[in-house]
C-alpha cells in the first residue's frame, strides 16, 4: 500500500469520505469529535476543521464520533448526517444528528444541530455508528447490540428483539417527516418509530419501524456495491468467528442465535424470518475484529474488479473475495495480506478507487501491487 498525504497525521481517525460529485476534497472523521477536510492533492500538508464536536462527543474505546454522510445533493442541499456518542448526565447515548453548512459547503455550523435519532446505550462498547445514504435515497445507520459480552440483554438478546433499535441496521427517510419518515417497504412500517427525536430511548412496545436488518452484534462498516446495489455488512464476532453479510432486502442475520454460521446461544426467541447465512466468515487467532470495506469497482486494478475488499483491525490483515460468491454456502476466508497498519475503515472515492484508514498511525493508504 502507498500512504497518501504523508505529511499529515490524523488523530485516531475512524473514517474518510468524499462529498457527492466532488473529488477535490477528502473528509476525515477523528474519533474525539473532529471532521477534518483536506485538498485531494499529493502535496497537501494541512487539514482544517469541517466540523468540531469535541465538546459534545464522548470518546474512547468504542465511543466517539463514529460516522458521517452527506446529503446526495450537497452542497445545494447543505445537510450532513453525523453519528456520535455522548453523555447525558451519566447516561451514554447514541445520536444521529443533522448539521447544515452556512458557507456553501466549506464548513458545517455546529449550532445547526438537529438530533434526529436518539438511543440509550446500556454499555460503552458495541455502538456501531456507521452511517450512509443508500442508492435508494434512504439513510442507513448501524447500531451494535448494546455491549457487554454475548448479548446478555433481556431474555433473547437485543439482536433478536425487534422492540429495540440495538443490534440492527436502521433505514429512514430523511427527506420527509419530522424528524424523519419510515420507508413504506421497511418490514415494520406502520409501527411506531423508537428513536425519533432527542427524547426517544430506542425501544418500544412493538417492533420498531426504523429496522431494516436485525440479528447483528456490532456492524463495523457497511457499504453498497455500485453495481447491483447489494448491501455488504461486516459484523464483529464474539470469541470465535468474524462474518461478512450480503443482503438485498430486510433480513435476520442471526446474532445471538449464531456467531457467523455457527450456533451460539439458541435461547434467542423466534423473530420473524429465517436466519440468513453470512456469505463469508473467518476464525479468530490472529484475526479478531473485522472491518468492512467495498466491492472494488475502480480502474487501477482490473483483476480486482468485482471483489469485496475488507480487513481485520487487530491483525492488520487485508482480505478480498469474489463478490459473486454464492449465498447458499458460507465461504471460510483464509488467505490475506499483512498491511502493517490498523485498518479501522475503508473509503471509496468518486471513481471507485479504495482507500484504507489507519487508526494507530493516522494515515490514509491507497491499494497497490494488484
Amino acid at each position: 500500500m502507498n500512504r497518501l498525504f504523508p505529511v499529515l497525521k490524523f488523530v485516531s481517525p475512524v473514517g474518510a469520505l468524499q462529498a457527492p460529485g466532488d473529488s477535490s476534497r477528502w473528509f476525515v472523521i477523528e474519533q474525539a469529535g473532529h471532521i477534518k477536510v483536506i485538498a485531494n492533492q499529493p502535496s497537501t500538508n494541512a487539514a482544517s476543521d469541517f466540523l468540531d464536536l469535541c465538546g459534545r462527543v464522548t470518546s474512547g474505546g468504542e465511543t466517539g464520533l463514529l460516522g458521517a454522510a452527506f446529503h446526495p445533493q450537497f452542497p445545494s442541499n447543505p445537510r450532513v448526517y453525523v453519528s456520535y456518542t455522548a453523555l447525558e448526565g451519566t447516561q451514554l447515548v447514541s445520536r444521529l444528528s443533522e448539521f447544515q453548512s452556512r458557507d456553501n459547503g466549506l464548513t458545517l455550523d455546529p449550532a445547526s444541530e438537529v438530533i434526529l435519532l436518539h438511543v440509550i446505550q446500556p454499555e460503552a462498547n458495541h455502538n456501531g455508528g456507521h452511517v450512509l445514504l443508500g442508492p435508494d435515497g434512504f439513510l442507513y445507520l448501524g447500531l451494535g447490540d448494546g455491549g457487554g459480552a454475548g448479548d446478555a440483554h433481556g431474555t433473547i438478546g437485543n439482536g433478536q428483539d425487534l422492540n429495540t433499535l440495538l443490534g440492527k441496521i436502521l433505514r429512514i427517510d430523511i427527506n420527509n417527516g419530522t424528524p424523519y419518515a419510515i420507508p413504506a417497504d421497511n418490514p415494520n412500517h406502520g409501527s411506531a418509530a423508537c428513536g425519533a427525536g432527542p427524547a426517544a430511548v430506542g425501544t418500544g412496545t412493538a417492533p420498531c419501524a426504523e429496522i431494516y436488518a436485525w440479528g447483528l452484534r456490532n456492524p463495523w462498516q457497511f457499504s453498497f456495491d455500485r453495481q447491483g446495489g447489494a448491501l455488504w455488512i461486516a459484523d464483529v464476532g464474539q470469541d470465535l468467528w468474524e462474518e461478512v453479510d450480503r443482503i438485498t432486502s430486510p433480513a435476520n442475520l442471526g446474532w445471538r442465535c449464531r456467531e457467523g454460521a455457527h450456533a451460539f446461544n439458541l435461547t434467542c426467541g423466534s423473530a420473524p424470518g429465517p436466519l440468513v447465512d453470512p456469505v463469508a466468515e473467518y476464525p479468530h487467532n490472529p484475526d479478531e475484529s473485522i472491518t468492512g470495506g467495498f466491492v472494488y469497482r475502480g480502474a487501477k486494478f482490473p483483476k480486482m474488479v468485482g471483489r469485496y475488499v475488507f480487513a481485520d483491525f487487530i491483525s492488520g490483515h487485508l482480505f478480498n473475495m469474489d463478490a459473486g460468491t454464492s449465498g447458499s454456502s458460507t465461504l471460510t476466508v483464509k488467505s490475506s495480506i499483512a498491511s502493517g497498519i490498523s485498518p479501522v475503515s475503508f473509503a471509496e472515492d468518486a471513481s471507485g478507487e479504495i482507500l484504507v484508514v489507519d487508526y494507530a498511525g493516522g494515515g490514509l493508504y491507497e491499494l497497490s501491487g494488484q
